[in-house]
């Protein structure tokens, strides 16, 4: 007698299986009171994991709690030394990386949709995203600017940036 093994899942969790996913990579963010305010937002925005890499620190640390209000505990994380291994196994899981920065060859954000499964790489407040990890992105976005600031405050900007690839 042979008996086949089989997982039945109920609709809900199907869809949420054919869903493409968001994740956003977060790499040497320096303020903790940013990396709360992103934990935020992307419980807000209904990310799937928040990738933390490089010196960008991890909770629980009080400063990010202040700011994350209880998200740092409700979207969930992982901390990895090195975003280009990290970027390597997404892409090979088909995941479409998508760095925010402001660049020559930059796409602007209003008009780009995806509808894949995604990794949203935002870099340091100064440096921004680095070179190194630019080049592993499959589009580079930017936000328009219309002042005479050329950007935004790093959790700012991964709100707009975020709500606009939902």
């Amino acid at each position: 007698m042979v008996f086949q093994k089989f997982t039945v899942l109920l609709l809900p969790e199907l869809l949420d299986k054919m869903r493409p996913m968001k994740y956003v990579l977060l790499h040497n963010i320096r303020s903790l009171h940013n990396i709360g305010s992103i934990f935020r937002t992307a419980d807000g925005a209904g990310i799937d994991k928040i990738y933390l890499t490089g010196l960008t620190a991890c909770p629980p640390r009080k400063e990010i709690a202040k700011v994350a209000l209880g998200a740092e505990n409700s979207v969930k994380w992982e901390y990895h030394p090195d975003p280009v291994k990290l970027i390597q196994k997404l892409k090979k899981q088909k995941v479409q990386i998508l760095a925010l920065e402001k660049a020559p060859k930059s796409k602007t954000i209003t008009t780009f949709k995806s509808k894949r499964s995604f990794c949203l790489i935002v870099g340091n407040e100064v440096e921004g995203v680095y070179s190194e990890l630019l080049h592993q992105a499959d589009e580079v976005l930017k936000i328009p600017m219309h002042g005479k600031k050329e950007s935004l405050n790093v959790s700012v900007a991964f709100g707009v940036a975020i709500y606009h690839l939902l």
